[in-house]
């Protein structure tokens, strides 16, 4: 599988799912998985998803400009990078951002991705949390 596909594919929709319906990512999330915003640490998919819902802004959109991806690992995993501009409801001005994932192939037709950092350019939140995305 072309590395680059799969990585572009997840960043659309991964990005289309959260501007649309950040409920919507409950399912990618694991029991196990962790979100760390702003030093607090969240653990699971309801817990993720509750703090996700209830970020200061309700509508956004996640306009990319690049997705880069390296393969990593003997296991079929990947690092991808992505930076881009957010644009929040409302507001005239965007924000750049970037963000770090791992993805891992666990030969089970998942994929399991390590959030390695959001960074907000306006505001430098980090975010950092463990997805599952069935593919």
């Amino acid at each position: 599988m072309d590395p680059d596909a799969v990585a572009t594919a997840f960043v659309e929709h991964y990005y289309r799912t959260f501007d649309a319906n950040r409920a919507g990512l409950a399912n990618l999330y694991q029991d196990t998985s962790m979100l760390t915003f702003e030093g607090q640490k969240i653990q699971g998919s309801p817990n993720i998803v509750a703090k996700l819902t209830s970020l200061p802004f309700q509508q956004c959109h996640h306009n990319i400009t690049t997705v880069d991806c390296q393969p990593s690992g003997p296991a079929g995993g990947m690092l991808v990078f992505v930076s881009g501009n957010l644009q929040l409801a409302g507001e005239t001005h965007t924000l750049k951002f970037s963000q770090g994932f791992v993805l891992f192939d666990y030969r089970i037709r998942s994929i399991l991705v390590d959030l390695i950092s959001l960074i907000l350019i306006d505001s430098y939140s980090d975010l950092g949390f463990l997805v599952r995305i069935v593919v």
